[in-house]
């Protein structure tokens, strides 16, 4: 079988290299693509190029990086289906998931091009004694420079653009490196950044090893890394990164605090979207679920009949709701996980199987905290149910973690969510809805092992850029 090849984007221009990476089918296993990845040689010469692209990306006046982004959001508009018929192959996704995010990219897109022409600064008297008497001092930002950016599979489409969309915002060059389960739909990024009226040399898009892309974390020129995935990589590459600046978005241990006196039928609803949707694979899909004692039964039926229900299905049919797992060592973390926890006495009260890379969604009780199952991210369709008499206990498990990135809680007591929002030690929690829950114009990050620095598009390119004072003093009239 002849396989589509695809290219990778060197300084703007797309290159045919002898080193490739095949792509699989999710659903299928079944290879679908071979994609040109870089060696150390390309590498070094996207960082003199994005070197070189300084000066003209920092020199693009507010309305001419808006447009930009504009004329991609209209790309991504007319390629719609195309892309979301990517993230299903490539990515696992059923149609529902892969629109959704296809649809969130657009709104990526759309809030950066805004934000392009509001980047502002401030002004800030000075006559705070006598040293600063007739001082005043006028701040704005500034492009911070070239940028390395290694993205995720998980979201392959809106979580590059929630890099590459500020970058171009703010005024940087940059390197992305794309997860290489799923290069793809980041090499159509470029088909569409290279029909742009970006400066020569501007970006690259290279899929390449770990080992490859070494140069992205540790040199000196490259003024930024913001990296998305697993902890355990993320603070290693920190702690490699030297003096540039460094954003993480890292995993989670979701938990959803259930009070009493809510809408049980929503509840039930948005937990049990939040714990399964892509199959579970989301930093903040519902993993822990903290049930107010006196509806703790009633809830815990309607979840697990809820997640009963879901079935297999064709990816392309817009009823299915179950996705598969990245690859057959996801599925089978998983599966070890369960097995440890039942016998540490964790009750599986559905699902617990799993075919392949499928693993049906399974919802357990009694699961001890000290269980990995418990206390690491599963990133997968699982979720554990536990009941709580006192809402600040549920807040202390809550914060029982090593993770701290959303929570949710579901309340009508007005005090329960300004306690929340004082003492959940994480950086969103999220009212009456699922920690999964995230409009792409907020701050998104996290606190503890889930990361470090915001994305979101304002909070991203205040990220990328750096603060520049000047101070004017009143001196008086010549003579």
């Amino acid at each position: 079988m002849t396989l589509q090849v695809y290219p990778l984007y060197l300084a703007g221009k797309e290159q045919t290299t002898g080193r490739k990476l095949t792509v699989e089918d999710k659903h299928t296993s079944e290879p679908i693509a071979a994609v040109s990845t870089a060696d150390s040689q390309i590498v070094e010469s996207a960082i003199q190029a994005a070197v070189l692209a300084r000066e003209a990306m920092r020199n693009l006046a507010d309305y001419q990086r808006r447009d930009i982004l504009l004329h991609v959001h209209e790309q991504v508009q007319s390629r719609l289906d195309e892309l979301a018929e990517v993230l299903i192959r490539e990515a696992g996704k059923t149609i529902t998931d892969a629109k959704g995010e296809v649809s969130r990219a657009l709104d990526t897109l759309l809030v950066a091009a805004e934000e392009a022409t509001r980047i502002g600064g401030e002004y800030m008297p000075l006559e705070i004694s006598e040293r600063g008497r007739k001082c005043r001092a006028i701040m704005k930002r500034v492009p911070i420079g070239p940028c390395s950016f290694i993205c995720p599979w998980n979201f392959p489409v809106n979580l590059s653009l929630h890099k590459v969309a500020p970058a171009i915002a703010a005024g940087n060059p940059f390197i992305l490196k794309p997860a290489s389960t799923t290069p793809i739909s980041a090499i159509m990024l470029g088909e569409m950044l290279a029909k742009t009226d970006l400066p020569p040399e501007a970006f690259s898009i290279l899929p390449m090893s770990a080992e490859t892309s070494a140069p992205l974390v540790e040199d000196d020129r490259m003024k930024m890394l913001s990296f998305t995935g697993s902890p355990g990589v993320g603070w290693s590459l920190k702690s490699k990164a030297g003096r540039k600046r460094v954003s993480l978005e890292l995993g989670g241990n979701a938990a959803c605090i259930v009070d009493r006196d809510v809408d049980i039928e929503h509840v039930t609803k948005r937990i049990v979207f939040g714990g399964f949707y892509q199959g579970g694979q989301s930093c903040i899909s519902v993993q822990r679920v903290l049930i107010h004692h006196s509806i703790f039964e009633d809830l815990t039926q309607r979840i697990v009949a809820a997640a009963r229900d879901i079935t297999p299905g064709d990816p392309r049919d817009d009823d299915t709701f179950l996705s598969p797992l990245i690859d057959d060592s996801a599925a089978q973390r998983i599966e070890e996980w369960l097995d440890t926890a039942k016998k540490s006495g964790a009750r599986i009260l559905c699902g617990g199987k799993r075919d392949g890379r499928l693993m049906m969604p399974t919802v357990l009780r009694d699961v001890p905290d000290t269980a990995k199952l418990y206390c690491e991210e599963v990133f997968g369709p699982v979720i554990m149910l536990e009941p709580f008499d006192d809402f600040d206990d549920a807040i202390r498990k809550t914060n029982d973690s090593e993770y701290g990135l959303q929570a949710g809680v579901f309340t009508t007591d007005l005090n329960h969510t300004m306690q929340a929002f004082d003492e959940l030690d994480v950086g969103a929690v999220i009212i009456n809805d699922v920690p999964a829950m995230r409009v792409d114009s907020m701050p998104y990050g996290g606190v503890k092992q889930s990361g470090h620095g915001r994305e979101g598009l304002r909070w991203a390119i205040e990220e990328m850029t750096e603060l520049r004072m000047m101070v004017l003093k009143n001196i008086g009239k010549r003579e």
